[in-house]
């Protein structure tokens, strides 16, 4: 289940987006599930269908989702899209985010480190169930 959070700094489009990838990370929608409608997931989540139309529409531009005429979108194998450099690119602005989000609230470093650790296992532990 997506969750959104009215406080969170990320706009609710992307919320959703981060949702349905993590989902189709962690297997919960499997390859050739097939995505809620605009609609559906709109009233499921209370949030506005252009607001779900935009995050489908990412989910295209990303390669995780296909759209087929008549039928809705369906969760596809991801491909691998960003180079070696990009890659790392995304990785140190998540992480840069992370340290910026987490600075202010007095946690030493190694309390960050084990509860990031933590979180990984779990994901990890989910995608090989």
């Amino acid at each position: 289940m997506i969750q959104i959070v009215t406080g969170d700094a990320r706009p609710i489009f992307k919320q959703i987006v981060d949702g349905i990838r993590m989902q189709v990370i962690t297997g919960e929608l499997p390859v050739g599930s097939k995505l809620p409608s605009v609609r559906g997931l709109s009233m499921q989540l209370t949030v506005n269908t252009n607001t779900v139309a935009k995050a489908y529409t990412e989910l295209l531009s990303h390669g995780l989702v296909e759209s087929r005429k008549g039928l809705g979108l369906f969760v596809i194998q991801p491909k691998q899209i960003l180079n070696e450099q990009e890659r790392q690119d995304r990785l140190e602005t998540a992480v840069d985010t992370l340290i910026n989000e987490t600075i202010g609230l007095n946690f030493d470093k190694e309390e960050i480190i084990q509860i990031v650790k933590s979180k990984l296992a779990q994901l990890y532990d989910k995608k090989t169930k």
